[in-house]
């Protein structure tokens, strides 16, 4: 099954780094993000990858050594493991659903193929998601997350504070945590390169009753800030990264 990562947008809330870099190459220790996201995949045996470039994709195609040209696959080993690797320029300003588009030349009728975002860390059993996704034979099916909280909570007796700790994850507030699974009948709901994947398709298929939800409870966190990579970097040092995964 095809694995697609969403690797072109700016990255705006980390101007301080991606104005260097393109997001998805943004380093979590020694390794680009985007290598980590590959890894998680590599583990269940999914290895054949599309990477949507975009924003600097100079710098991703460098990356790759062993890179030819665009819309051309070619052998890179991964963490000691080989995979299929195709680059493909889904252009400059291109929203998240006309990237996703540009896939659909490289897919069969009825195919599924697996898709996420180029700045997310899960150990999402991969398998285990596809299983789900052709049990309810839905057009897609998007992996929902519980985020920690972002702020402490205090309580406060008399001015003073009695407990001051890290808010808990809790049942309400389930959201996108990408790591998707898909037909290709999906991208029939992707209108142009301004389509942004997660308002119009998504909302439709939704309505349509054809979005279903894998609810994963076990590690997530999405690098969206400067705060967000410094907490990635931190659990990478100490070794509990691929623990995690």
């Amino acid at each position: 099954m095809k694995v697609i990562i969403l690797a072109g947008g700016k990255g705006t809330r980390l101007s301080e780094l991606t104005k260097q870099v393109p997001k998805p190459m943004v380093k979590i220790g020694s390794k680009p993000i985007l290598i980590h996201i590959m890894t998680q995949y590599l583990k269940y045996g999914f290895n054949d990858f599309y990477i949507l470039t975009g924003h600097k994709k100079k710098i991703i195609c460098n990356f790759f050594k062993k890179f030819k040209k665009i819309n051309k696959s070619f052998k890179y080993k991964v963490r000691n493991r080989i995979c299929n690797i195709t680059l493909i320029d889904s252009g400059q300003n291109t929203m998240t659903g006309g990237r996703l588009k540009k896939i659909n030349i490289f897919l069969n009728k009825n195919e599924n193929f697996l898709f996420t975002y180029g700045d997310g860390i899960a150990n999402v059993n991969i398998k285990k998601l596809v299983k789900f996704h052709k049990k309810n034979n839905k057009l897609i099916t998007v992996t929902s997350v519980r985020p920690p909280a972002r702020f402490g909570e205090i309580i406060i007796k008399n001015d003073l504070a009695v407990s001051f700790k890290e808010k808990p994850q809790t049942d309400e507030g389930w959201i996108n945590g990408g790591f998707f699974v898909a037909r290709k009948e999906f991208l029939n709901l992707i209108k142009s390169d301004k389509t942004i994947l997660e308002k119009n398709p998504l909302e439709i298929a939704t309505k349509k009753k054809q979005l279903s939800v894998y609810r994963h409870y076990g590690f997530w966190k999405c690098m969206d800030t400067i705060r967000d990579k410094a907490i990635l970097t931190n659990i990478y040092k100490k070794n509990n990264f691929y623990h995690n995964f």
